[in-house]
């Protein structure tokens, strides 16, 4: 048996870290905004989702030695990749920027589906971390650095995707200043039902659609409808959570990126879901269910209406992941 090495911080308190751990993490996809709650609500589900292999060495810094599943699409540049960054962040922030942290990105989720798939390679990376470094922050203590990542990503950090990967569950983000993010309670029998047609639609491009001022009729619809949503995550009642699915904001022009957008709610609907929208920017669409098999009929109708209309598409039915991220 291999004696491990021991990498002591002479500068602090902390404990030494042990040369030659690995660690294997996964952690999940999301579905933000969740219709009416734009850049404050979001949720987590068990599938999909992506790995990271870490290991500790002597040489100090971060690299990111391998990705796997991007087709070519991500960079290996520790500065400009989401995962080595925000764990150089972290890294920095508890003072061991002595440590040596080797990285394999596995991605197993599609790129720019709406599903948080940066998201979920920036956490799964800062999860490993932390357990690597003794478990030193909370996960709520981690949002901010999993946010850095969104920032790179999509040139804004948001918490609505990072927080309810890292926490799990639903998490409503109350304020960005200062951060406040609150985990809600998830309804007894709660599914998704998620599509994602296998078209393009950055998340840049997306953000740049939204309109910068709105009428106040419309924010007031829309207040209530994300404080309808909450109420109804509260009182276990998914019919106040599904009337209160509606955007009068957002909606609107980002559903124009995603083919029959109309025909899919309708689908969905007509097959039990209790609400619909777009996941995140999209063009990935989610329904809301009160049970496994209305979500079920649900992905394989949109997916049949799909492939109808010659567009790939991926879907996955999944309960509310309430763990957030896990060693594998």
């Amino acid at each position: 048996m291999d004696t491990l090495q021991y990498k002591s911080d002479k500068k602090s308190n902390l404990p030494a870290v042990a040369l030659g751990t690995e660690i294997k993490v996964f952690a999940p996809a999301t579905v933000a905004n969740v219709v009416c709650g734009f850049d404050v609500l979001g949720f987590a589900v068990n599938a999909p989702g992506d790995e990271v292999v870490m290991r500790l060495v002597e040489e100090p810094g971060v690299r990111l030695l391998k990705i796997t599943g991007d087709d070519g699409k991500l960079p290996l540049n520790s500065d400009k990749n989401t995962v080595s960054a925000s764990v150089k962040h972290y890294l920095a922030h508890i003072g061991r920027e002595d440590v040596g942290v080797e990285i394999e990105l596995h991605k197993k989720m599609p790129i720019g589906s709406g599903l948080g798939s940066s998201s979920a390679s920036t956490v799964a990376g800062l999860y490993a971390i932390n357990q690597l470094m003794g478990n030193l922050l909370t996960a709520k203590e981690l949002v901010p650095f999993a946010m850095k990542g969104e920032e790179i990503a999509c040139g804004y950090g948001h918490a609505d995707n990072v927080a309810p990967a890292i926490m799990g569950g639903f998490v409503l983000v109350r304020s960005y200043e200062p951060l406040d993010v609150i985990s809600l309670p998830v309804p007894q029998g709660m599914y998704a039902a998620i599509v994602y047609p296998e078209v393009d639609v950055p998340t840049k491009d997306a953000r740049q659609m939204i309109r910068a001022k709105v009428q106040l009729k419309d924010a007031v619809t829309q207040w209530g409808n994300v404080a309808g949503l909450v109420s109804g995550l509260f009182l276990n009642d998914l019919d106040l959570v599904g009337r209160s699915m509606k955007d009068v904001l957002v909606e609107p022009t980002r559903s124009i990126l995603i083919p029959d957008f109309e025909v899919l709610r309708k689908l969905a609907m007509e097959n039990g879901a209790v609400g619909f929208g777009i996941s995140g920017s999209g063009p990935s669409v989610f329904a809301l269910t009160k049970d496994e098999e209305s979500a079920k009929l649900i992905t394989k109708a949109q997916q049949m209406h799909l492939h109808q209309i010659n567009i790939q598409s991926q879907a996955y039915v999944s309960e509310v992941n309430t763990e957030g991220p896990k060693t594998l």
